[in-house]
């Protein structure tokens, strides 16, 4: 293997997220091999966490502060206003600093591999010179979350002329080559730790793991669970994250009757361990590309129960066999599987075996190698 110079750059990379979670994963790695690494956020997280405690790559933020809050001037003489054109003037000088700062460290290597962590990434990129690097862009969502947004219209504009484009799955990858994006390809997430001991599926605790945001429509789980557990006393509910809707979701549980059996876990640094704990592992969302949280739990030998929101999610869990998928929205189909996997051990213990065998693919070793080949292709 030879060592490359690698940088990994996206808009916000210390934010709590999946997206986030992967980029320091493959930073770390892609270092421990000994490739010379640098991860670039381009604008601080207003809420930084820490995913590597001692990185052996080098990380770095271009810009001093977070964005601002969109601003949209109200009249002509608010727009031409002294103070918001010293306002723009600053961001302008700010923007054109990161920038150099960015084209020095680039310039500072003879060659190498640009990963452009997301599509609002590559448009800020633009304006920086890179010739002497290679560049592939990734995407973490689907291509139906792609289809929604503006992503979708960025990707097929800037994507094209980078060396490869990287998707979840397959099925998202055929789906851009469809829109002809001639170099897509795949490029599954790894697992952000090595699956240790796994679970024993006998803690009567239901899991949900992801901000406490509205898409992750964990109020569609709260009545779910409710419904499902009513007659199996000791059954828990864990919800591990932190969001802007956890007041809501706490007053909800106390409406259904099941606060006292609902936790609210908050940041858990040693999301390992806290699968373990778990018998069951619930994804409710209004949309999903390839949730992490599905292959984290599949790992740790954890059955999964959620909705079929997309063909990461198929790749990630096979329905029937180390899981259960309903409908996306059918919260009825949604609570008779739950209902089934609480009150069916040897179901568990089945699709929990199962389900860690399916996911060993995408140990973090497995899939740099996949990097390493794609690195090579790319250079040949």
């Amino acid at each position: 293997m030879t060592p490359r110079d690698l940088f990994l750059v996206g808009i916000d990379v210390d934010s709590m997220g999946g997206s986030q979670r992967v980029l320091h994963t493959l930073a770390q790695g892609f270092a421990e091999r000994g490739h010379r690494v640098d991860l670039i956020g381009i604008r601080p997280s207003p809420e930084p966490h820490t995913y590597v405690a001692d990185p052996a790559y080098r990380h770095t933020t271009l810009y001093a502060s977070p964005p601002r809050p969109p601003w949209r001037a109200r009249s002509l003489a608010e727009r031409l206003s002294p103070s918001r054109l010293r306002a723009a003037r600053a961001e302008r000088r700010e923007r054109d600093r990161a920038r150099r700062v960015l084209e020095e460290r680039f310039a500072a290597v003879p060659d190498g591999c640009l990963l452009i962590g997301s599509p609002w990434a590559a448009v800020w990129l633009r304006a920086v010179r890179w010739p002497h690097l290679k560049g592939i862009g990734q995407y973490h969502e689907s291509f139906l979350q792609a289809s929604r947004s503006e992503n979708l219209r960025l990707i097929l504009r800037h994507y094209p002329e980078l060396e490869k484009s990287v998707f979840l799955s397959e099925p998202d990858a055929a789906e851009f080559r469809r829109r002809r994006l001639p170099n897509a390809t795949v490029m599954p997430n790894p697992l952000p730790f090595e699956p240790g001991p796994p679970a024993p599926l006998d803690t009567w605790r239901v899991g949900a793991v992801g901000r406490l945001e509205a898409v992750k429509r964990l109020d569609r789980l709260l009545d779910a669970f409710a419904a499902a557990s009513a007659g199996q006393g000791g059954w828990e509910l864990h919800l591990f994250g932190e969001g802007p809707l956890e007041a809501e979701l706490r007053a909800r549980a106390g409406r259904l009757g099941i606060a006292g059996r609902v936790r609210f876990r908050g940041s858990v640094r040693e999301m390992a361990a806290a699968y373990r704990e778990l018998s069951v592992v619930a994804l409710t969302s209004e949309r999903e590309g390839r949730p992490m949280a599905l292959a984290e739990a599949s790992a740790a030998g954890v059955p999964c129960v959620g909705f079929d929101l997309s063909g990461g999610v198929r790749e990630l869990v096979g329905h029937g066999r180390t899981g259960t998928l309903v409908p996306p929205g059918d919260t009825g189909a949604f609570t008779a599987a739950l209902r089934e996997l609480m009150t069916d051990a040897g179901l568990r213990e089945r699709y929990g075996r199962a389900a860690r065998e399916h996911v060993a693919p995408l140990r973090l070793p497995v899939v740099l190698d996949r990097w390493e080949a794609l690195f090579e292709e790319i250079d040949r």
